[in-house]
């Protein structure tokens, strides 16, 4: 019986070490497909504090969390399911999905390049506000907004990570896609409670919580001013790395899968240009690579936002005359 036992608890071992080890190359393969969508990553760490401006300091940490849910639902209830469905029945239709997904940020983030410069004036129009709201209808609308536009990041997320997993079996995609989607919604929205706070945290240490007794500003003091001062600069850098990387990581997307499609042109671009300078090593190759992408996607993305902007007014200027 004994005998029995020991050779129970060494199944019970060797499952546990196969397990562990499952586990450890779902880990693995999500923060590796996860490192592909870090355009995608740095725009929503950029974009989501904007919806908790200006609110209650005690409400923020609580709207944040809401919204993290929805982007949690956003992908492993809709975006999982369907991306899974369309790679099963329509394995080919992966790489237009992704050249649709890389298009978007090439405009989105050529939309802020041609915002910035102010070559796109008029194309935002103000929203009239249809009354007071209390306080509960006005984190209900901000949640669903967020939520609305988390969903197309998230599916760019989920999209350019299953990218990188065709060489995957079927349940380890699956798993690695769901650690993605845990990974990333945890990374992105406690990076933003932490950036969000920030400025709490330095407005309370300047106020002199903590300061001498003599009243004099001391070291806190002028820490908690150094972080009020700082964090409106950093939520500036992080908007324009955010926008760099969206514009990189969109061009080398469309690039990349025109190939997989039949459209070679660029792709054969990019490859002369590496070769060009291989010699130079791999930062330099990949400095070229990531600097012609990101032309490509400046192009394109200041075409589709001037398309857009075009149709946009055409539409505004029939509802006019009707």
């Amino acid at each position: 019986m004994s005998g029995g036992l020991v050779a129970l608890l060494d199944d019970i071992a060797t499952l546990a070490k196969v397990t562990a080890s499952s586990v450890d190359d779902v880990a693995a393969g999500a923060v590796k497909a996860s490192s592909k969508a870090v355009g995608v990553v740095i725009d929503d760490t950029a974009v989501t504090p904007q919806y908790v401006s200006g609110l209650s300091p005690d409400r923020e940490l609580p709207i944040i969390g809401k919204i993290a849910r929805g982007s949690l639902i956003n992908k492993l209830f809709i975006i999982l399911p369907i991306a899974l469905l369309l790679t099963w029945l329509a394995p080919r239709f992966l790489p237009f999905l992704l050249v649709v997904g890389g298009a978007y940020l090439c405009f989105e983030g050529g939309e802020k390049v041609l915002e910035k410069l102010g070559w796109l004036p008029g194309h935002h129009e103000e929203h009239e506000e249809g009354g007071a709201a209390s306080a509960e209808e006005l984190e209900k609308s901000i949640v669903a907004s967020a939520t609305r536009t988390d969903l197309i990041l998230s599916a760019e997320i989920m999209l350019v990570s299953m990218a990188g997993l065709s060489n995957e079996t079927g349940v380890m995609r699956v798993a690695v896609l769901i650690g993605v989607a845990f990974f990333m919604t945890f990374f992105v929205y406690g990076l933003v409670a932490l950036l969000v706070k920030a400025d709490d945290v330095g407005v309370r240490l300047a106020r002199g919580a903590l300061e001498p007794e003599d009243n004099r500003p001391g070291p806190v003091d002028n820490v908690g001013r150094t972080i009020v001062r700082v964090m409106p600069h950093v939520f500036s850098v992080i908007g324009v790395v955010g926008t760099v990387a969206m514009l990189w990581v969109g061009g080398h997307l469309v690039i990349a899968n025109l190939a997989e499609v039949g459209v070679p042109v660029f792709h054969h671009v990019l490859e002369a240009a590496e070769h060009a300078v291989s010699g130079a090593g791999g930062f330099v190759t990949w400095l070229v690579e990531t600097l012609l992408s990101g032309v490509f996607g400046v192009i394109l993305g200041a075409v589709i936002a001037w398309l857009v902007v075009g149709a946009s007014a055409l539409v505004r200027r029939v509802r006019a005359r009707a």
